[in-house]
């Protein structure tokens, strides 16, 4: 590789300054030497990173070991992969080796982790959530996993996660929001959607915000528009409209027939129960659902939009009926050296989801050099008053659940800026 690049991962203590914990990992020591090795059948791919200064004593092993599915897309896998040997290049990591292994079932990650389990061993995968429910059987071995599962039912013990939260987003989000601001929640009826709607009272009911109403529809989207109907009323509004202009028409004065001309441009009031609307959908699902509620006389001009972490995509950020939606996240600008680093090397688009293993690269680049035993790892990561600051901003592990600082992104032409 012809190219330098370093991105920080320094945990920094928040709680005092007087306690000198803000820690440089950008320490240089000896250049490194990159292999990759691949066995026959290439199931099996080791990553060498080797120094000329040979250490000793090491708390933690250094032979890390990575867990893939077959099952799992291989286009994740491989970019998985390429992240982490390109963090090690940038990092600098010294006599870390990556063995990396793929299963087929839980029977084989079992025997996989049964035959590389020693004291201190890292690993980090799976990232299905059905594999990640077999790692809570080897939680007394002294070993720590880091698996990529979106179910934060899994954590704790040495399962530590990492995926992109949403409530860990919602509480940002509605903590941006001003006092009095209503919200009505429009959701899918699929895992996703559900799970939104069972943790946001919780979070509502943290801050100023209230939740004015909500509505959901099914994931084919079959009644996506009555569920949109329903939750602003329309036909409620339409009605009351539609009142209005027959008491002007029964008037002859100025007055009555200048405001029913300005009516008559209208299929609806505008008086809605609620001031934001939040919009808990992805994918193409979502670029179908936004256009329909200004189709509905829910106008963005009037009704703030909200999203989730999920609509931090550029595909979103052309759509008109998106233009003005805000949601958490943390700017492209904060990753774009990596973005055109990775596209450069490898020559495809990082995923988004990619950013995570870079991070955590990073972190267990910080734990080597530190010589850290197993027991000072799983201290510092259980400090949640510690934040590294990655290239998807500052994190930390909350209950073993990775939390991140995020700012309020505003979609405007194509880009999302940020407003708070």
């Amino acid at each position: 590789m012809l190219f330098t690049f370093i991105i920080s991962c320094t945990p920094v203590n928040l709680s005092t300054n007087t306690e000198k914990e803000i820690i440089d990992i950008n320490e240089k020591e000896q250049k490194n030497e990159i292999k990759i090795k691949k066995t026959d059948n290439e199931s099996n791919i080791e990553l060498e990173i080797k120094s000329e200064e040979n250490l000793a004593d090491y708390k933690l092993s250094k032979n890390v070991t990575l867990l893939f599915s077959n099952n799992q897309k291989e286009d994740i896998s491989r970019q998985f992969v390429n992240i982490l040997e390109l963090g090690a290049y940038n990092k600098e990591l010294q006599n870390i080796s990556f063995e990396i292994n793929f299963f087929k079932d839980d029977e084989e990650l079992i025997r996989i982790i049964s035959e590389e389990k020693e004291n201190g061993k890292i690993f980090i995968g799976p990232i299905q959530t059905r594999y990640t429910k077999a790692l809570k059987n080897f939680c007394n071995n002294k070993l720590i996993f880091f698996s990529f599962s979106s179910d934060t039912n899994l954590a704790g013990d040495c399962i530590y996660l990492l995926n992109f939260f949403p409530k860990n987003e919602l509480e940002q989000l509605f903590s941006s929001l001003s006092d009095g601001s209503k919200v009505a929640l429009l959701y899918p009826e699929n895992e996703y959607g559900y799970m939104i709607n069972s943790i946001i009272d919780d979070i509502v009911n943290k801050t100023e915000a209230i939740i004015i109403n909500r509505s959901s529809y099914k994931n084919d989207l079959s009644n996506v528009r009555d569920a949109i109907k329903e939750l602003g009323k329309y036909n409620l509004r339409k009605y009351e409209l539609n009142r209005q202009k027959k008491i002007l028409i029964s008037k002859n004065d100025r007055e009555s027939k200048k405001r029913l001309k300005k009516l008559n441009k209208f299929n609806t009031t505008n008086d809605y129960d609620f001031t934001h609307i939040l919009i808990a959908d992805y994918g193409l699902n979502l670029l179908q659902v936004a256009p329909l509620l200004p189709y509905y006389d829910i106008d963005p001009n009037i009704v703030q939009f909200l999203g989730t972490g999920v609509i931090d995509d550029e595909n979103f950020f052309v759509e008109p009926s998106l233009q003005g939606t805000i949601f958490p996240g943390v700017e492209k600008e904060k990753r774009q050296l990596l973005i055109n680093q990775y596209e450069e090397i490898y020559e495809e688009n990082l995923y988004r989801i990619s950013t995570l293993p870079y991070d955590l690269l990073g972190l267990l680049n910080y734990v080597f050099l530190k010589d850290l035993s197993i027991n000072q790892t799983t201290k510092l990561l259980n400090n949640n008053k510690i934040k590294f600051d990655g290239v998807d901003g500052k994190f930390y592990f909350n209950q073993n659940i990775i939390e991140r600082e995020l700012d309020i992104l505003m979609i405007s032409n194509g880009t999302a800026e940020k407003i708070k």
